[in-house]
């Protein structure tokens, strides 16, 4: 079904049991935050704080932060059948027959729902119009110990090409830094700062607007990686089953829909200092390092009579930005397949944080099938950014997790199966010696005709140490292969608990350059998921662990009854 707006979904969420209404006072600094991460971590429901100090607007965060809730927020019981629609309409073979064109007729008039409508009246984002702009009004999250301040999280940020005219929509972090402006922390890689480098080219103000509180196929519609040239705004009516209804602005020429909770409307001007942006608790689970970027100003806020703040955190996964990624999987697989035939399946684990590991099956017809299906993902968009492929045949069911570490340890033969790649890398990638540039690894775990070694066993063994200086990690990986047989050893420092098999793996995901962090010795690999000190290569710092802090901690824990978490409420 298509929401009318978020209230509407808040609605739905509540007579579905998804929802926990809190009325008990709470802070916006870090306490929500606490709250909320202890929720997603229990895989619980959404959560609606309706008395937020110093804020008349209440705060609803982890609203699509199940698979079960970001299925409802795009209309249907379960992404798949999203996926399977979308294959539908790639599918050649549903047109080339008049029985089969007459099947179609309903699926083509979804179509007509794609395209976005600008209305001529105001909408019920502009019910309330204030010139008189402060920020300090709206219950922005401050979300973790270390973050440079307080950050709009959920933010819907509408540009408009200055040649082509052409809207675009994308979501990035907004610092506050006053009363009256944010940072633009929109990567080099990114749209939006593509954009702006048009706008930067003669010195013209770039005009920006800001949504908040969207239904949640629109939130998702940002979020998406589509080419630039399509509007987000159609995948959204897609989604919805309903056109998206946009309306101009008060103060500037973007349109936004007509339905938001919340609109800052405001420019970027090219011809200003950047700004530092920075340190966030970001969604890979550290804190992104502090950078420079634009300045957006605030030259008005329109908002609904009764808005509602949208809000998400970001960490150690899981959180719910990790379901916004697993829609994308299951949505874009279909189009994938179109590119590469041989695809069966892909699951990009909770644990890689979107861009940091893609699991992959396949039908491997013909050698150098896998490596040919690795190249084909690093050059396709977004997916350019996979630190780690991993590849398996179409037997093996990549959504489960023992297949694969089954299939990995039966079928990897040393370094004939590790296919080093270098490129770009996400911006938020810290473990690269330089920034946005790295190694990229691929690891073939198909089915080969390679005689087995005998002196190497299908087992694996994680150890942990206290690095005391510099190549400790890839020491201790080489002295246990000169001494043992197992086929891998992972070595992360003695923070880890090595039982937990989630977190071991997100700290490869995250803390390995291959290139660098990877040995082979008589066939049996070793990988240094530890630390990387400046004397091991790197240009720039790394980053910490995002950590609540014990006092929060302990006042949520005294607090945590009064939430009412759980209960009829």
């Amino acid at each position: 079904m298509a929401y009318k707006d978020l209230h509407h979904f808040i609605k739905a969420l509540e007579e579905t049991g998804e929802l926990d209404v809190i009325h008990e006072e709470v802070s916006s600094e870090l306490e929500i935050t606490e709250i909320a991460d202890r929720v997603s971590k229990a895989h619980g429901n959404a959560l609606l704080f309706k008395n937020v100090k110093n804020s008349k607007y209440p705060v609803l965060i982890n609203a699509m932060g199940s698979y079960k809730r970001m299925s409802m927020g795009l209309g249907a019981k379960q992404l798949d059948d999203i996926g399977a629609e979308i294959a539908n309409y790639l599918d050649l073979s549903n047109y080339l027959s008049i029985k089969k064109l007459i099947k179609s007729i309903p699926r083509m008039f979804r179509l007509l729902h794609v395209f976005p409508i600008k209305s001529k009246f105001r909408g019920s984002c502009q019910q309330v119009i204030e010139r008189d702009v402060n920020l300090d009004t709206l219950p922005v999250l401050k979300c973790w110990p270390e973050d440079a301040g307080r950050f709009i999280t959920l933010p819907l940020i509408f540009t408009k090409d200055r040649y082509s005219k052409q809207q675009n929509v994308g979501m990035y972090r907004m610092q506050i830094l006053d009363q009256t402006t944010t940072g633009m922390h929109w990567h080099k890689h990114k749209d939006g700062s593509e954009i702006f480098k048009g706008y930067a080219a003669d010195n013209t103000r770039m005009p920006v607007s800001v949504a908040l509180g969207c239904d949640p196929a629109i939130t998702y519609a940002a979020t998406a990686p589509m080419p630039k040239m399509i509007d987000e705004m159609m995948l959204a009516g897609w989604l919805r089953k309903s056109n998206v209804k946009m309306v101009k602005c008060i103060t500037n020429d973007i349109y936004v829909p007509s339905s938001a909770e919340i609109v800052l409307e405001g420019y970027v001007d090219p011809s200003e200092d950047l700004v530092l942006e920075g340190p966030f608790g970001d969604h890979t689970g550290y804190y992104s390092l502090a950078d420079y970027y634009p300045k957006f100003h605030v030259t008005c806020i329109t908002h609904r009579k009764n808005a509602i703040y949208p809000a998400t955190i970001v960490g150690k996964p899981p959180m719910e930005d990790c379901y916004m990624a697993k829609a994308t999987e299951r949505l874009f697989l279909p189009v994938l397949r179109m590119q590469m035939p041989e695809l069966v399946d892909l699951n990009l684990p909770l644990e890689g944080v979107f861009h940091n590991c893609a699991i992959v099956s396949i039908r491997n017809k013909y050698p150098g099938c896998a490596r040919k299906v690795m190249s084909s993902i690093w050059g396709m968009g977004q997916m350019m950014y996979t630190k780690l492929i991993v590849v398996v045949d179409e037997t093996i069911d990549v959504q489960n997790l023992k297949e694969v570490r089954d299939a990995v340890l039966s079928n990897v033969q040393g370094r004939e199966s590790l296919i080093l790649s270098e490129g770009p890398l996400d911006a938020l990638d810290h473990s690269s010696d330089k920034a946005l540039y790295g190694s990229r690894l691929g690891v073939d775990c198909t089915v080969t005709n390679k005689v087995k070694d005998n002196k190497v066993t299908n087992t694996y063994q994680i150890l942990t140490i206290n690095k005391d200086r510099p190549y400790k990690g890839i020491d201790t990986a080489v002295e246990f292969l000169n001494h043992n047989s197992d086929k891998f050893v992972i070595v992360v420092d003695d923070d880890v608990d090595k039982n937990d098999l989630s977190t071991v793996m997100w700290k490869v995901f995250n803390n390995i350059d291959a290139k660098r962090d990877i040995t082979v010795i008589d066939n049996k690999i070793g990988i240094d998921a530890t630390k990387k000190w400046r004397e091991e290569g790197l240009t720039r710092d790394w980053p910490n662990d995002i950590k609540m802090s014990d006092e929060i901690k302990k006042m949520v824990d005294e607090r945590w009854d009064s939430y009412g978490i759980g209960e009829n409420n």
